[in-house]
């Protein structure tokens, strides 16, 4: 009996025990969700004023290549449009234009680089006393490419960093000599590289090469825009394999579709530079690293390349002014 009379002040103090045990865990949480809520008013302010010093300082500077006066990049929004042999054809062309200009071809594309064999170069470059990377040679034009730093066959599996890495070694650590143009192959699409390029030297100007098909035009018309957001000028469109001619009987045929590139130019308001077409002579001569320009330099194909070399050139006098 005696047990059950004290039972009801035990559950009250139990009672009471509970009640002061919440209220203090409620002080408690309250207080930690107003240091959460300083915490992350501090973080935020902190990381405005890192993001408005980050946006003080700007882009990174560029720094031009030693020794080059204008650089002109070849790009395509995909791959497979025939972007490198428009490139090094368009460096030949400017030589062939004009002889008293030096021209230089740098392969920018790390993982697929097409230059060596287009140019029918093989080997690793030499250095100067200065641990600079001699060219390679041929034609009279310098080239470089990381297709002379690694062995044919060998797969390039690398990650950002590295990529990065690589191409600050080609656009600094190459002796170039004195040069008029540099033009340069740029990887297909709007990546890494293609940003890290135009934000570390200072490039005249772009040419897009597109083929008139209607997926490779959409890719175009991204990377005409990519370079128009870092401030490079967009040269102008060039259309390749624009028409097929039956090497039998002349014939012609639109396989991509026709004019997709002249009507991408208007609409972006850059000029069509000229139209290459699908030909065997372009085929071959490129697989047996003997560019067309110089192969074959009385044929339509070679003067088609002479042509948009001309527009190029036109088209940088006019960005200068």
């Amino acid at each position: 009996a005696q047990r059950s009379q004290c039972a009801p002040a035990g559950d009250s103090f139990v009672s009471e025990f509970f009640k002061r045990c919440k209220l203090q865990l409620h002080s408690t949480f309250s207080s930690l969700n107003f240091l959460l809520l300083l915490m992350l008013i501090w973080s935020r302010r902190a990381l405005q004023e890192r993001q408005k010093a980050h946006m003080a300082r700007g882009l990174p500077k560029q720094k031009p290549i030693a020794g080059v006066k204008e650089v002109i990049v070849v790009a395509s929004g995909k791959g497979g449009v025939g972007k490198s042999t428009t490139a090094v054809n368009l460096a030949l062309g400017l030589m062939a234009n004009d002889q008293s200009k030096r021209v230089g071809l740098l392969d920018a594309d790390v993982y697929g680089p097409s230059v060596p064999k287009l140019m029918n170069l093989k080997g690793n470059p030499e250095l100067t006393d200065n641990n600079l990377m001699r060219p390679l040679m041929n034609f009279g034009m310098p080239c470089m490419s990381m297709g002379f730093l690694v062995e044919d066959t060998a797969p390039i599996v690398w990650r950002g960093l590295m990529v990065m890495s690589a191409i600050e070694k080609l656009l600094r650590q190459v002796d170039w000599g004195l040069l008029d143009y540099l033009v340069v192959d740029m990887p297909p699409g709007t990546g890494d590289v293609q940003l890290s390029i135009t934000q570390n030297i200072p490039i005249a100007g772009a040419v897009i090469v597109s083929t008139p098909q209607d997926i490779a035009l959409l890719d175009a018309r991204r990377g005409a825009e990519m370079f128009r957001k870092v401030n490079v000028p967009v040269l102008g469109l060039v259309q390749n394999m624009s028409v097929f001619q039956c090497p039998q009987c002349n014939h012609q045929t639109h396989i991509f579709g026709s004019d997709g590139a002249r009507e991408l130019a208007r609409t972006l308001e850059v000029e069509l530079l000229g139209d290459i077409p699908l030909h065997l002579n372009i085929r071959e001569t490129s697989d047996k690293g003997q560019p067309v320009v110089v192969s074959s330099p009385d044929s339509p194909e070679a003067e088609a390349y002479r042509r948009i070399a001309s527009a190029v050139v036109c088209r940088l006098t006019e960005e200068s002014r």
